[in-house]
Order: structure tokens, then sequence, then C-alpha cells
């Protein structure tokens, strides 16, 4: 078996399957008999025109076409699309240009036989050769051509569907019988380097209660991309609703409408910003939190260029901060309006247990961390209280009287609860600030 380079019958000619381009020529149309024999000036003569139509043969119809040849009407545009250039032809690919990750990569191969000689037993087979893996497009071992005969050729379509960047090598082979009955092996590669058509970028930001999640889309291309979809899949335990600037109003995600209108994102770094908010499905949602990840979804991203060729993204799981699991919680639910200096006020508060399993009883105290100079409200009354067990992710009302002895911006903090049986703190109050009055 024979592979020598320049020995072979065959070759493979490959060709990328994909939309023409527009041929786009010169406004400046220029013909070359009038105007490089006879010169511009020899049109703003009628005679000379009809002497020279003679002169060529030209019928009544052209001749009458052709009085109003002066070298100045080209600068006239007789429609405006004739400032673009646009001649109204397409040119087929003529290399395999610019290939990007979620596009389809389709191929016309076609093996020639340039000898004197008929070919037989052909068997083809054509791969995607990557830096992680080797796909097979085509094998014929199955079913060999037969034969291709002298100036013949076998011709073929493969599609691949890009999903990794970088470079890619189209590797076609083929092993036949020689017209002396040689068996020979041919391979031809053909290289190309897929880029990233464009760029995600996410945040992910929490106030208070709310979560949101903002996508910035840039367009990597030299061609404008028509977003068809971009949507936002949320995770198990999420829904999202999709914010827009230009309405009051919000819509949640829904199945993707049938005629919707496509997004434009301009070529050469065009951008388009999506923003959602997350929200929990449920209440009993927030007990599937785990320790250290937080999970919110992925965005499903499609759409076509000028030419109508599609693409398809998906992007990773998107992760927020990470969400440390409570079992028991205490915020505060109401304060006052109005707090007067050395006047009791109470403050109501809210404990929840966030596990599977009844906790208690517990005891709410001050911490005495704090430094006396720093602390200026105090609990009224007795400096623990004591509350009965919680059952499981279930949820406890219950009102603290404090004191506050110093006027203006003061906080209230070192408000603590723990189990009145091991000691152990569950949660500390976070930090609040409130105004005080004088009387």
């Amino acid at each position: 078996m024979s592979s020598t380079p320049g020995s072979h019958s065959l070759a493979f000619r490959v060709m990328r399957l994909c939309r023409p381009s527009f041929q786009v020529d010169h406004p400046l149309k220029l013909d070359p008999l009038s105007d490089l024999l006879f010169g511009e000036d020899l049109f703003d003569n009628g005679e000379a025109i009809d002497q020279f139509s003679r002169l060529l043969s030209f019928s009544e119809d052209e001749r009458n076409k052709s009085r109003d040849m002066s070298y100045w009407r080209r600068f006239v545009l007789e429609n405006p699309s004739d400032a673009m250039g646009l001649s109204g032809l397409l040119v087929v690919p003529q290399s395999f240009g610019a290939i990007y990750l979620g596009e389809t990569f389709c191929s016309y191969i076609s093996i020639n036989n340039s000898s004197n000689f008929e070919v037989r037993d052909v068997t083809i087979k054509a791969e995607i050769q990557t830096e992680r893996q080797r796909l097979l497009l085509l094998d014929t071992s199955k079913s060999p051509v037969e034969s291709i005969r002298s100036g013949g050729r076998y011709d073929f379509i493969v599609e691949h569907d890009v999903k990794e960047l970088g470079p890619h090598t189209l590797v076609c082979t083929a092993l036949y019988h020689d017209g002396d009955g040689e068996r020979k092996y041919l391979p031809q590669y053909f290289k190309f380097a897929v880029a990233n058509p464009l760029s995600v970028r996410t945040k992910v930001r929490s106030v208070k209660e709310n979560t949101f999640l903002e996508a910035c889309i840039e367009n990597h291309t030299k061609s404008n991309l028509y977003m068809d979809q971009v949507e936002f899949e949320p995770a198990q335990h999420w829904t999202a609703t999709i914010l827009k600037a230009d309405t009051h109003s919000s819509e949640a995600i829904q199945p993707r409408e049938v005629f919707k209108p496509p997004v434009l994102i301009r070529a050469g770094g065009g951008i388009r910003n999506y923003l959602y908010q997350l929200t929990l499905s449920s209440p009993e949602s927030a007990q599937m939190k785990v320790e250290g990840s937080n999970i919110f979804g992925k965005l499903q991203i499609t759409w076509r260029t000028n030419l109508g060729e599609p693409g398809r993204l998906q992007t990773q799981q998107i992760l927020g901060s990470p969400i440390s699991h409570k079992e028991i919680e205490l915020q505060i639910g109401e304060l006052p309006s109005i707090i007067i200096l050395d006047k009791p006020f109470l403050v109501h508060l809210i404990l929840t247990n966030h596990t599977e399993r009844r906790i208690g009883p517990f005891e709410v105290s001050l911490s005495g961390d704090e430094s006396p100079e720093s602390n200026v409200v105090y609990v009224n009354g007795l400096w623990k209280l004591a509350l009965p067990q919680l059952e499981a992710l279930s949820s406890m009302n219950f009102n603290l009287s404090l004191i506050a002895t110093r006027l203006g911006v003061q906080k209230i903090s070192g408000i603590t609860v723990l189990d009145a049986r091991e000691k152990k703190i569950y949660d500390s109050l976070p930090t609040s600030e409130i105004f005080v009055s004088p009387d």
C-alpha cells in the first residue's frame, strides 16, 4: 500500500457550503470601448452618437438607448440602491472564511480522478479533528465506491455542529486500487479555526430579598447578528422575570413566541443588555439551597446573520454568591415610626426554623461583646427572653422591649438567639439603624 505524495490518481476538493455573499461593484461604471478608444467628449455631440451607433451596427432600440451616453450621466443615481454598489449578483464562497462557535459547518467534498485509468474499490472517510476529540462524518467502508472513471468524480456533503473553539482539521482519506492494481492510501488535511461569535458577561446582585441577573451580550463578528432567542432557563426552585426599560411593566418568561421580531446586535462590538429578576418558586425552595453553591440557571441564545445562517449557543450554569445555610434565623419584622429618648419601645421580631426538625427552647438576649460606649440601645426588662420550641419549617412572632439612651441615629445590634439547653448560638440580629427623638 502506497501513500507517496504526488503519485495519486485521486485528489480531494473541498468547498464550504454557506450562503453566498453580495457582489459589490463600484457605482461609477466604465465602458472600455467608448471611454478608452474615443473619450468622453465624443458623446456630447448627438450626431457623433448616431454615427458611432451605425458603425457598430446597433439596432434602432439600442441606438435610442445610447443617445445619452455622455460621461457625466454616470454620476447620476437612477435608483437609490445604486449608491450601495450592489450589482444584483452573488459570489459563492472562495474559502472556508470565518467559522464561529454555535454554527453548523457544512462542506461539499469532491474526490476527482485526474489519471488516465479507472480506480476501483474506493473507501472514503471524512473526519473532524479538534484538540479534544475526533468525530467521524462519513465512512464508506461497508459500501465502497465501486469505481471512479478517468476524469470522473464522486461528490458528497458532510455537516458538523461546531461546539469547540480553536483549530479544527477536516481529514479526508481514500483507500483505493489504482489502474495497475496497487492499493493506495490518500490522506488530505484542510485546516480552519473556530472563533467565538459573541461574549456573554453576567452579574448577579442581591438587594434585600430580591436577586437580579444582568446579562450583557457583545457581537464579535464582522456581520450583524439578529437575535431570535435570548432566554434564561432558571434552575429548579427558581423563577425568572425579564425586566424591560422601555415599559413600566415586566413580563414573566413564557414559551417562545412564534413570530417574535429579532433583536439586532450590530457588527464589531455591538452590545445588548438583559435584566432578570429571580425569585424562589416556593417558600420550601429556600431549604433546597446547598451551602457553598447557588445555581441560578443558564442562557439559551439563537441568532441569524444577514443572509439567514443560524447559530446557537448555551452558556454554562450561572452561579451566584455562596449562600450559607441557617438553621435558625432572627429578623426584624417591624420597627416603631417614632422612638423617644429614654422611653421603652417594642420591636417586632420573627424567629424562623429552616430545618425539618423541632428545635428549642430558645433564649433571646443582648450580647455582652458590645462596648458600653458603642451600645446605647438596651433591653428594657429581663435581659433574657425565654421562647418555646419551634416546629420544623415554621416561624414565631414575638416582641422585644428596648430603650434608647442617646439622641440621633443609633444602631440596634448584639441581639442573639441561642439554644436554652445546649447554649448553642444560632443567629444574631442584623444591625439596624433607628432615629431617636427628644421628648
